[in-house]
């Protein structure tokens, strides 16, 4: 059988090296303007993923919810390490405190700007979850989830969520928000608070799934 996997395999090989194809077909106006357009954003990616591509977005959102769920689902039953091991000598601790410091300014300039420039409210969020998983891979676990506990940001977490499919679906329905100065930092309509949505909720799930593999796992 694995004969017959091989020949196909050659088969399609030398089809797409010889068989020409029909040229693609030419459009009478820009893809990337008319998304530009009917956004009011200058990045077109923000445009496109919050606005043309909305409706995957959404479950984007929610399968990253349920890995979140699942984690601590399939780890809370384990027994809690008797020792976490951590960085503990002072330069590593500068260094990842450091990190961590110009990582959540890059996650809040990407959260605010993201439908401006190059970013978005996916890459916000990994910056600020980065750097809180420095900061607890210096810090004490007690004092983290302390911190976690304190602030409600499991809560924060779910309500973001719930604020952004409410909001999805209202713009889904056909109801914008005026668009704005073009390239202003409040431009854009919906689109620059559901990429501070997407940003807080991937932050504070990264702060989740980290707290929990520190906890039960340490510094793999």
């Amino acid at each position: 059988m694995k004969w017959v996997y091989v020949a196909a395999g050659i088969a399609f090989f030398f089809k797409m090296l010889f068989l020409s194809e029909n040229p693609a077909p030419t459009l009478p106006f820009s893809i990337v303007d008319a998304v530009v357009q009917d956004s009011g954003v200058p990045n077109a990616v923000s445009g496109i993923i919050l606005r043309n591509r909305l409706y995957d977005t959404i479950f984007e959102v929610i399968v990253f919810t349920i890995a979140i769920m699942g984690t601590k689902y399939l780890l809370s039953n384990e027994r809690l390490p008797k020792k976490v091991y951590q960085f503990s000598d002072e330069s590593s601790i500068i260094l990842a405190r450091l990190g961590a410091t110009i990582s959540a300014l890059v996650g809040v300039e990407l959260a605010i700007r993201g439908h401006l420039s190059p970013g978005g409210g996916f890459a916000a969020g990994v910056a600020g979850g980065t750097a809180i998983g420095l900061i607890a891979m210096t810090s004490s676990t007690a004092w983290m989830q302390g911190i976690y506990q304190r602030w409600h940001a499991a809560t924060w977490e779910k309500i973001s969520v719930l604020i952004f499919i409410l909001l999805s679906v209202i713009t889904l329905s056909g109801f914008e928000l005026p668009h704005g100065d073009f390239g202003a930092l409040l431009s854009g309509g919906i689109l620059p608070i559901l990429n501070i949505l997407v940003a807080v909720k991937v932050a504070l799930g990264s702060w989740a799934v980290v707290l929990i593999f520190i906890r039960y796992r340490g510094l793999l």
